[in-house]
């Protein structure tokens, strides 16, 4: 009886385990609790044993993921008390399986070091579970131990999961041992550990070992396909991601989200918008399930192609945001210059109860600093102290970024100083602050500070250094920053070769910018331009217009500013017919409304004599800033149209356009030219209204305003009265005047005047030589002469060039290098004879004494 009452006691709780196919519909712990209620201290048979571990096997296996982890532990508990644990290692390994999902990692260990009997897949499971919960070298060591206490060998499960764990780890040696045993063990070509292996070098930066086991597997799964397509797009490699994506759409690979969320990332890297455009376009007709995450790749997908518009109406769209969302969308906008969206996006964000990340701070900063908004950027600071993330170093840079470009420099040192561990992005965002403000001590200290901190100078530093060297005109220290971007190894490229050319160029070593010119080896516009630049500034006009065909050959179109340069080479030397045709390609590639361009003509018609063609190119542009109604407005006065110039000047008052200081220097050059004494004295009075301090250029005028009007002396007295020191220009205007008017002591006062200011000019002693030779003062011409030569100062050379059959023919005086000189001066020769017998009679008064 007792036995027979044991065996219904055993049916009873069969039936009741029975009933787990029904754990939709009967809950979880009511089950659970029948069983545990029912304790009996009879061993049952060893068939029934085995079925009631089988039974407990499937109570763990179906169980919820909400299921409470008491209940599991009351399972362990009774499979502890019926001695499963002693020889039943399926119920065991099921058991350390529900620990991982779980996350009872401690629990699984204990579970697992109790174990008498363990096979493989108890191994595996422990392995994975370390894995999987980044428990990476607590997985390596009990590999380790596997291998040596197991004597199976290594299957595919734990081979792959030991390699995420060197994935997670960076363990570059292990992870080679692990695939020498995959080798060995004949795993080479199981899709499952040679996925993990091409994840593992695609992180490691072995992109080629991770295609050669690519390019080895017969199959591969759509997880394959994703690890090897994101490796390429991570390696900058985005254009082959796209090629075998085309590979795998020709095999019968499903096109999950995550290959599509790859290859999208391959097109924003690209810039490829037909390609993202036709992903989209796929998703949609094919019905697939987009998530949060894949809808923000198509955000930022279509930001990086820089179609803000529809990406923000995905965002708009968008039923379910996330964090990544708003960070994706204030990213985007300051990354197209919409700085004040992103702003409102960063605010309406905080108001409706997300917290923006680092990410999200350190882009609203970025636009806070390319607005100079201060006042904003202090209000985002004190957001970042305030949800504690203030000491993040993504946020850090980005405050003394932004406090640097908004000219508040002692507030980005004062976020320098404070970061525990200053790293190199701070150092370059500190050293490019005190360049943009020509603290040349403060960037070369801060540059000193980080060598000896052992940071190596990257060539954002350099380009930086190189910025404000430029800007001084500091040859020796540009040369010395050269010097160690060669001796750090580091390539010139486009920021930094630019960069080298500039601050050459201004320094009058065309010669040098050149050199490094020609040392780039992947120039694109901005070095052409920067070498233009540079040829026009040292008015190497010719060698600018040769490097203009070279451009041309390399088949790179020419912007704005390309255009901006070569018209002022043309300008430079008054060829009209080169002018002409820039202006043709200008209108051609739709540049005539460009500002610098609409200058650059204007000033090129103006010295070419064509005042007409000025007037047209400043009437056809739509978009006129200040400088271009100054070219105007200078063209009409140097031309002595000055009833023009100042028509002009009214209708720019009119447009509500502020005059500047270059504005009244055009406007009181023009009173000078037509005599306009009374109106001259108007305007140079109105400066005050504008704001505007005199400068020198302006009094320069009013003098030779007064000297054209006859009032020499008025003008001597003009000058004394002048707050500022006379510099040497407004000495010469006096001089000039007393030079038309025979004035030979004032004039004789102005040029010691003038030479005193600045000794090395020729012109005081040029405009001195001719009041003497007008006087008949021959003496005192040569004395003159005598003093230029003890004092150094040699007289410029008259120059002049003409274009014959496009060759720019240039002449210098008394210089005889010209091929046809001597034909030339024959010619010459010749017609002066002919007009000295018509009665010509050479006017030798304004000519030094051996001219």
């Amino acid at each position: 009886m007792q036995i027979q009452h044991h065996r219904l006691l055993s049916l009873s709780k069969l039936n009741i385990l029975n009933k787990i196919n029904a754990i939709q519909t009967l809950h979880f712990s009511t089950l659970l609790h029948q069983f545990l209620q029912q304790h009996d201290p009879y061993i049952p048979p060893i068939f029934e044993q085995r079925k009631i571990g089988r039974e407990l096997a499937n109570l763990l296996q179906s169980s919820c993921p909400n299921t409470p982890t008491p209940y599991f532990k009351k399972i362990h508990a009774k499979i502890m008390v019926l001695g499963f644990h002693q020889h039943d290692i399926f119920l065991i390994n099921t058991l350390l399986h529900m620990y991982s999902k779980l996350n009872l990692v401690s629990d699984a260990q204990k579970l697992f070091d109790t174990m008498p009997h363990r096979n493989l897949v108890t191994w595996s499971s422990m392995v994975s579970m370390y894995t999987q919960h980044n428990y990476s070298v607590e997985a390596l060591l009990l590999f380790v131990q596997f291998m040596r206490d197991c004597n199976e060998k290594p299957n595919e499960y734990i081979l792959a999961s030991v390699v995420r764990a060197c994935t997670q780890l960076g363990g570059l040696n292990q992870a080679f041992q692990v695939h020498g045993l995959v080798v060995k063990g004949g795993y080479v070509h199981d899709v499952y550990v040679c996925t993990s292996l091409i994840d593992f070098y695609t992180k490691h930066g072995c992109i080629d070992a991770a295609r050669l086991l690519f390019d080895g597997l017969e199959v591969k799964t759509s997880f394959t396909w994703t690890t090897i397509i994101a490796g390429y797009s991570k390696h900058g490699r985005s254009e082959v991601s796209l090629k075998l994506f085309e590979q795998m759409r020709e095999g019968d690979v499903c096109l999950d989200k995550y290959v599509l969320s790859s290859v999208l990332s391959a097109c924003s890297v690209l810039e490829f918008l037909e390609g993202g455009k036709q992903i989209h376009c796929y998703v949609l007709r094919r019905g697939i399930v987009t998530d949060v995450s894949m809808i923000n790749g198509f955000i930022d997908f279509y930001f990086k192609c820089h179609k803000g518009e529809s990406g923000r109406k995905l965002f708009d769209q968008m039923l379910d945001k996330n964090v990544v969302s708003w960070t994706t969308m204030i990213a985007g906008c300051m990354q197209n210059s919409y700085h004040w969206e992103a702003l409102d996006l960063f605010v309406e964000m905080a108001r409706m109860g997300w917290k923006p990340d680092a990410f999200g701070c350190t882009s609203v900063l970025n636009s806070c600093g390319s607005l100079l908004a201060l006042e904003k950027g202090r209000q985002v600071h004190a957001y970042a102290i305030k949800v504690n993330i203030d000491n993040d170093d993504f946020v850090k840079n980005g405050l003394i970024d932004m406090y640097a470009k908004c000219d508040s420099l002692t507030d980005a040192r004062k976020v320098f100083n404070l970061m525990a561990a200053i790293n190199l992005v701070s150092y370059n965002a500190m050293i490019e602050g005190y360049s943009k403000q020509n603290k040349l001590c403060e960037a070369l200290n801060l540059f000193r500070e980080m060598r000896l901190s052992l940071f190596p100078p990257t060539l954002l530093t350099f380009v930086s250094l190189l910025g404000v060297s430029a800007s001084l005109y500091h040859l020796e220290l540009s040369s010395q920053i050269h010097g160690l971007i060669i001796k750090y190894g580091v390539p010139l490229d486009e920021f930094s070769g630019s960069a080298l050319i500039d601050v050459y160029s201004k320094c009058s070593r065309v010669g040098d910018a050149r050199l490094v010119f020609e040392e780039i080896l992947n120039k694109d516009i901005v070095v052409w331009n920067a070498m233009f630049s540079g040829y026009t500034q040292q008015f190497e006009n010719e060698e600018s217009l040769k490097l203009l065909k070279g451009m041309q050959m390399s088949r790179l179109k020419p912007n704005e500013f390309t255009f901006a340069s070569v018209i002022t080479a043309a300008s430079n030397m008054a060829s009209l017919q080169h002018g002409q045709q820039f202006h043709n390609q200008v209108i051609k590639m739709g540049y005539e409304d460009d500002p610098f361009v609409a200058n650059a003509l204007v000033d090129m018609y103006a010295k070419s004599g064509s005042i007409e063609e000025a007037h047209k190119a400043f009437s056809s542009t739509n978009w006129k800033d200040i400088a271009c109604w100054n070219s105007m407005i200078a063209t009409y006065a140097s031309h002595g149209e000055a009833a023009k110039a100042l028509q002009v000047f009214e209708r720019m008052i009119m447009e509500g356009l502020k005059p500047n200081y270059v504005t009244f220097v055009g406007v009181l050059s023009a009173c000078s030219h037509a005599g306009l004494l009374d109106l001259g004295f108007d305007h140079f009075d109105s400066l005050s209204q504008f704001g505007i301090e005199p400068g020198v250029e302006h009094y320069a005028c009013m003098v030779s305003l007064l000297g054209r009007a006859g009032k020499v002396y008025e003008a001597k007295e003009f000058i004394d009265k002048m707050p500022i020191k006379p510099a040497a220009v407004v000495w010469r205007s006096l001089l000039s005047a007393c030079r038309v008017s025979s004035h030979v002591e004032l004039g004789t006062y102005a040029a010691e005047m003038a030479i005193s200011c600045d000794p090395a000019d020729s012109g005081s002693y040029v405009l001195l030589s001719n009041i003497f030779a007008s006087k008949g003062m021959w003496g005192n011409v040569r004395r003159l002469r005598e003093k230029m030569n003890i004092s150094g100062v040699v007289k410029e050379p008259g120059c002049s060039w003409i274009e014959v059959t496009n060759e720019i023919h240039k002449f210098i005086a008394k210089d005889t290098s010209h091929r046809d000189s001597t034909l030339i001066s024959s010619v010459l020769d010749n017609l002066l004879l002919q007009i000295k017998g018509f009665g010509y009679v050479a006017n030798t008064d304004a000519l030094l004494l051996d001219d």
